[in-house]
C-alpha cells in the first residue's frame, strides 16, 4: 500500500484509508484480510470470536485473533452477552496487542442475537453503557461498537445506542443500516447512518449495500460517514478496496488472486483445512467470467488444491486461445 495520510483517528490510533472490510464469520480470516489490506482496506477485524471461548482458551478460537504487522491497525472483535464475561475476555486479550477492542451487536442470527449477545444486546442500551463503561475504564486500547439500527422496525433505537456509546468512552460506532429483524433483506438504510454520524463527535463507519466503488463515495457523501465498511461484495472482489470494478479486472489477474488466497491459506491452516476454506472463495472469485457456471462446477468437484489451480489454468489457457 501506498502511504498517505489519515483519513480518521481512532481515539490515538490513525486510520489511512475510507474503505474497510467487514468482519464475517467464516470470510474475513487472516487470509482474505491480507489480501484486502494489500489492495487497501484501511482495517483488519478479526471474525467475531465468542467471549466465553476466550475464557477458555479454545484453540479455534484464538486461531482467529492472529494477525501480521502488515494489517495494522487491527481490530479484535468480540461478542458475548455477560458483562463480565465480555471484560474478561477483553482483558485476556489486550496482551495480544491488538490496536482496537470491537463489542459486535450487529450480528443478527438467532443463536447469537435470542441469547442476548450480538443485536441482542440492542434491546438493552443500559446494559451497553454498563459495558463499555467497564471496558473503556479498564483497557488501555480504544474500544468500538459495531451495531444496527435495532432489533426490528418497531424498536429502531439506533440514535439511543449510538448516544449510550458516545457517553460510555467508545472511540468509533460502525452502523450497519438495517435491522436484526431485516437480516440481509430489503435496502440499508443510509438515511439512519446519517443520523448517527450526526449525532455523535467520534467517528462513524457506514455499512449496508456498498457494491462498487461508486458506492463507497455515494455512501460518504450521503450520509458524511468517515469510511464505509464492505462486507459480502468484497468475497470475491477484493479490488473493490483499490477502488477497481470487478469487471476491469482480467481473468488472468483472477487466476493470479485465486493461487495467492489459496496459498494463504494452505500456509495458514494446513493442506486440508486451508482447502476446504478457500473453496468458500473460489466460487465467488469467477461468478462474472464468461462460462462461469462450468468452471464452478468443476471446481466443486475438485479433490486437492492442485486439481483446483490446473483448472483455473487450463481454463485461462483455453480463454487466451479464444480471445
Amino acid at each position: 500500500m501506498v502511504n498517505m495520510a489519515p483519513s480518521f483517528y481512532v481515539r490515538d490510533i490513525p486510520v489511512c484509508g475510507d474503505a474497510i472490510l467487514a468482519p464475517m464469520s467464516g470470510y474475513s480470516d487472516l487470509p482474505f484480510r491480507s489480501i484486502c489490506r494489500e489492495l487497501g482496506s484501511a482495517m483488519s477485524y478479526t471474525e467475531f470470536v465468542p467471549a466465553p471461548g476466550i475464557i477458555h482458551g479454545a484453540e479455534a478460537v484464538m486461531r482467529r485473533l492472529m494477525f501480521t504487522p502488515a494489517e495494522r491497525p487491527v481490530v479484535f472483535q468480540i461478542f458475548g452477552a455477560d458483562e463480565i464475561t465480555l471484560a474478561e475476555a477483553a482483558r485476556r486479550i489486550e496482551p495480544l496487542q491488538p490496536d482496537i477492542i470491537d463489542v459486535n451487536m450487529g450480528c443478527y442470527a438467532d443463536d447469537v442475537a435470542l441469547h442476548g449477545a450480538g443485536a441482542g444486546l440492542l434491546r438493552e442500551p443500559a446494559k451497553i453503557a454498563r459495558i463499555f463503561t467497564r471496558l473503556t475504564q479498564t483497557l488501555r486500547v480504544p474500544v468500538t461498537g459495531k451495531i444496527r439500527l435495532g432489533w426490528e422496525a418497531a424498536a429502531r433505537n439506533y440514535l439511543e445506542v449510538a448516544r449510550v456509546l458516545e457517553e460510555s468512552g467508545a472511540s468509533l460506532i460502525a452502523v450497519h443500516g438495517r435491522t436484526k429483524a431485516q437480516g440481509y433483506r430489503g435496502e440499508a438504510d443510509w438515511e439512519a447512518i446519517g443520523e448517527v454520524k450526526a449525532a455523535v463527535r467520534i467517528p462513524v463507519v457506514g455499512s449496508g449495500d456498498v457494491r462498487s466503488p461508486a458506492d463507497i463515495e455515494r455512501m460518504k457523501n450521503h450520509t458524511g460517514v468517515d469510511a464505509v465498511m464492505i462486507g459480502r461484495a468484497a468475497i470475491g472482489n477484493p479490488w473493490i478496496f483499490a477502488r477497481r470494478e470487478r469487471r476491469d479486472v482480467s481473468f488472468g489477474e483472477v487466476a493470479a488472486m485465486m493461487r495467492q488466497h489459496l496459498s494463504l491459506a494452505l500456509e495458514f491452516y494446513g493442506a486440508e483445512r486451508g482447502f476446504i476454506l478457500f473453496r468458500r472463495h473460489a466460487h465467488k472469485y469467477i461468478f462474472a467470467v464468461p462460462m462461469a457456471d462450468a468452471l464452478r462446477n468443476a471446481l466443486a468437484n475438485a479433490r486437492t488444491a492442485e486439481e483446483v489451480m490446473e483448472m483455473v489454468e487450463e481454463y485461462q489457457a483455453k480463454l487466451e486461445v479464444t480471445a
